[in-house]
């Protein structure tokens, strides 16, 4: 009931934040309701006391006891939207399809059902011994990725 309510409460504060979107919402059995988001160009903490006055300005501390905790997608979390994919375009990710294939490449593009991932990889040579480094690029529906996560590189 609380957490339909939070979710009815979201989808309306959205509408006045149209750049940021709901990641996850959890609402657990002492009422203590976790609400991650992102946004298009990153999410701001401006954001998430925003969101969070938003959610509480609606809800009716005599009818629920609750604490909340607005917070972003970290930048370890994994990306579990598609909204999420265009901002990290040139970036780094490594992700695995359905059928446990790893893959570390660059993002280079974000089409309206896949992405565009591209690498390199040392191939054996066609003639004579030794190996080569070739350029490799795949498109991968979403509908194919397991697990995608930005990869960090300091």
């Amino acid at each position: 009931m609380l957490e339909q309510k939070v979710e009815n409460i979201l989808q309306q504060v959205f509408i006045d934040y149209p750049e940021l979107f709901l990641i996850e919402l959890n609402v657990d059995s002492q009422q203590r309701i976790k609400i991650t988001i992102d946004g298009d160009q990153g999410v701001r903490v401006a954001d998430c006391v925003a969101i969070s006055r938003a959610v509480e300005q609606q809800l009716d501390r005599e009818a629920y006891d609750f604490s909340l905790e607005v917070s972003s997608a970290g930048a370890f979390s994994p990306l579990v939207q598609i909204r999420q994919y265009p901002k990290n375009i040139g970036r780094t990710l490594e992700l695995t399809t359905l059928d446990d294939k790893n893959i570390e490449g660059v993002l280079e593009k974000v089409e309206p059902d896949a992405i565009v991932i591209s690498w390199k990889e040392r191939v054996a040579k066609e003639k004579g011994k030794g190996k080569v480094t070739v350029q490799k690029t795949e498109t991968i529906p979403f509908d194919h990725i397991k697990k995608s996560n930005v990869k960090i590189i300091f």
